[in-house]
């Protein structure tokens, strides 16, 4: 047997350990995570509030993306790890709805309202009051003091939350000097000799997915500093990028009519777009299966891609042409994912 086809055998079979391991352990736990802070949410006294964060919970997808992180977690701490993540995603979908909402000082509203990210990693601070908020965010802290190696990686955590909260202030801009914030900033954030667009830096700035990974890192016993940081460069811009351009893909109407900016409309033609959707897609998919534990990172990592494309089901000549390379990239280990989106949907 050669050796493609035994690499694709080991990788069916991580598929469908990972698989097993999240809908029989890790999806249960997010379910009953959900129906707590649904509740929770409920109880928010101003309609309005109450209103974007149930409309905030309702986004479930990426919520239970992010969970799936932890299957890279051991058994022993996987339950702790599955709060920590959902917690997070949960705080940074309801800042995101926030955000979107109108506001005297948009930048400077975005900034405040994704600060909560940092609140949420920073596991040395005490309660800070109660409400809805309040109360995710210690869910988050208390999930994370579980965590055996996150005081060692807490610093880089807090780094990559950090790239959100800028992004998510500074891509509100959308002319003149505040626009060229954005890109001069977005430069200056891409890795030396990544060769990346501004707007493709931008948006692996504005990924969860480096935080969600870290998080997975922090439930191993152990962390090595050399694995810690083959985490960060992989995640970090690649699969990074990748994610928030599929996301910014799937969005590209909203965007359009609502006037947000919309990364993968920056790409100069479609064409371009297609073409360098699919180097982003080959270079994440190499850097997963390159990190320790790659298959399981590479099953996450096309996972992903695989819950963008397959919501691209009524899509435009140009996102179908860019969703194709992407799916051609990952090749055939993106066919049981979507197999797996499909059954979902139904």
């Amino acid at each position: 047997m050669g050796s493609a086809a035994t690499e694709g055998l080991a990788l069916a079979g991580t598929f469908t350990t990972a698989a097993l391991s999240y809908w029989t352990g890790i999806f249960p736990r997010v379910s009953a995570h959900l129906r707590r802070v649904r509740s929770r949410a409920r109880e928010i006294p101003d309609p309005a509030l109450r209103q974007l964060a149930l409309e905030a919970l309702a986004k479930r997808s990426n919520i239970e993306g992010a969970a799936a992180f932890a299957v890279l977690a051991p058994r022993q701490t996987r339950a702790a790890a599955t709060e920590a993540l959902v917690a997070f995603q949960v705080l940074y979908n309801h800042a995101d709805m926030l955000a979107e909402q109108p506001s005297a000082d948009p930048v400077a509203a975005a900034r405040r309202l994704h600060g909560v990210l940092l609140q949420a990693l920073d596991t040395r601070a005490d309660r800070d009051g109660g409400g809805y908020v309040a109360d995710t965010v210690a869910d988050c802290r208390l999930a994370l003091r579980q965590l055996p190696s996150y005081p060692a990686l807490a610093p880089q955590a807090r780094e990559a939350a950090e790239r959100i909260v800028a992004f998510q202030s500074l891509s509100l801009a959308h002319a003149g000097a505040e626009r060229d914030a954005l890109i001069t900033w977005a430069r200056s954030q891409a890795p030396p000799g990544s060769d990346l667009g501004w707007w493709e830096a931008a948006a692996a700035c504005g990924s969860s997915l480096p935080v969600l990974a870290l998080i997975a890192a922090a439930a191993q016993p152990a962390v090595d500093p050399s694995q810690l940081a083959a985490v960060k460069d992989a995640y970090f811009p690649w699969v990074a990028a990748l994610h928030s351009l599929l996301d910014s893909l799937l969005d590209t109407q909203e965007d359009f009519a609502t006037g947000q900016l919309s990364l993968i409309a920056c790409y100069p033609t479609p064409p371009l777009a297609a073409e360098r959707m699919q180097i982003l897609a080959e270079r994440a998919r190499r850097e997963a299966r390159g990190l320790p534990g790659g298959r399981r990172h590479l099953v996450l990592v096309t996972g992903m891609a695989a819950s963008y494309i397959s919501e691209l089901r009524r899509s435009s000549a140009t996102q179908s042409a860019i969703a194709s390379r992407v799916r051609d990239a990952f090749g055939s280990p993106m066919r049981p994912a979507l197999l797996v989106f499909a059954l979902r949907r139904a």
